[in-house]
């Protein structure tokens, strides 16, 4: 039996959340084309009778404006720390030599794998001349050319891990698939579809907090606070005679009944909590 931690760095974009979501067959990250959709660690249970791959989505790796991104860096730095093999993960047709200081700022203690991602997007010149690069570099064991979402070459990936991830007893039980609350996944769908509808810098300055979770016979009713930074983005996320939080809320709640696989009563506040992201007691009160 093999068991490890294996856990994804890059860039923002790069497609660390697509990969974990393709690795395990299940939607666990949410996904959005804006950066910094991915301010938590979201890890990914892979069990089967020969290996427990604990897979760890990381937020993209940006230099910190204000506390909210400095605790999303410190998840990083955490990370680091107790991985068995590290995927670095980056946007082919991103600055290459941009991306090999950031790998090699990490100063990685275990193995690494570069994944060259959105490889359908270029020619196999391309591809070879980035394989190339990477593979001449100290930190990197292996580099492979993937597709994230088109699930190109993830088989090879998977071979690849196994051959670094330890021999050990599984951490968790075969049935869990992440080790987060069911709460915390209907927070993050909802956040999604403000990334979704909302442009500029609207779903930056939004978090969102589960007030209530009550499963009833018929259906799971949910009450969640949007929280924004200021009241004009209150009036933005509401939307003309309630428009666009009614839109909201709609596309959310059946993501949440797909994601649960149950009827769904789904209630939505906006609260103004002037400069949450950089209020200690706030970003505690909201998971960070």
């Amino acid at each position: 039996m093999k068991a490890g931690f294996v856990n994804i760095f890059g860039k923002p974009n790069a497609g660390k959340s697509t990969l974990l979501n393709a690795l395990m067959g299940e939607k666990l990250a949410i996904v959005s084309r804006k950066v910094q959709t991915t301010r938590h660690r979201i890890k990914g249970i892979l069990t089967t009778d020969e290996y427990q791959i604990i897979f760890s989505d990381t937020p993209g790796i940006i230099q910190p404006e204000y506390k909210l991104h400095e605790k999303m860096m410190q998840v990083v730095k955490n990370s680091l720390e107790d991985a068995d093999l590290a995927l670095l993960i980056l946007d082919i047709r991103d600055d290459l030599d941009e991306n090999d200081k950031l790998f090699s700022s990490l100063k990685l203690k275990v193995p690494a794998i570069v994944l060259i991602n959105k490889c359908e997007s270029v020619s196999d010149t391309e591809k070879e001349k980035a394989l190339d690069f990477f593979k001449s570099k100290n930190y990197c064991k292996e580099a492979i050319a993937i597709s994230a979402l088109k699930k190109i070459n993830l088989d090879v990936v998977l071979k690849t891990i196994l051959r670094y991830v330890p021999e050990g007893e599984p951490f968790f039980d075969g049935e869990d698939m992440t080790d987060l609350p069911t709460k915390f996944f209907v927070g993050e769908l909802i956040r999604e579809k403000i990334y979704d509808f909302y442009e500029q810098e609207i779903p930056y300055h939004t978090t969102v907090l589960i007030q209530e979770f009550k499963e009833k016979t018929t259906l799971i009713k949910i009450r969640a606070d949007i929280i924004v930074n200021r009241e004009t983005q209150k009036g933005i996320i509401l939307g003309e005679g309630g428009k666009m939080i009614k839109k909201l809320g709609t596309e959310a709640r059946k993501d949440i009944e797909a994601f649960l696989n149950q009827k769904v009563f789904l209630e939505l506040f906006v609260k103004v909590k002037p400069k949450w992201r950089d209020n200690e007691i706030f970003l505690k009160e909201y998971g960070y």
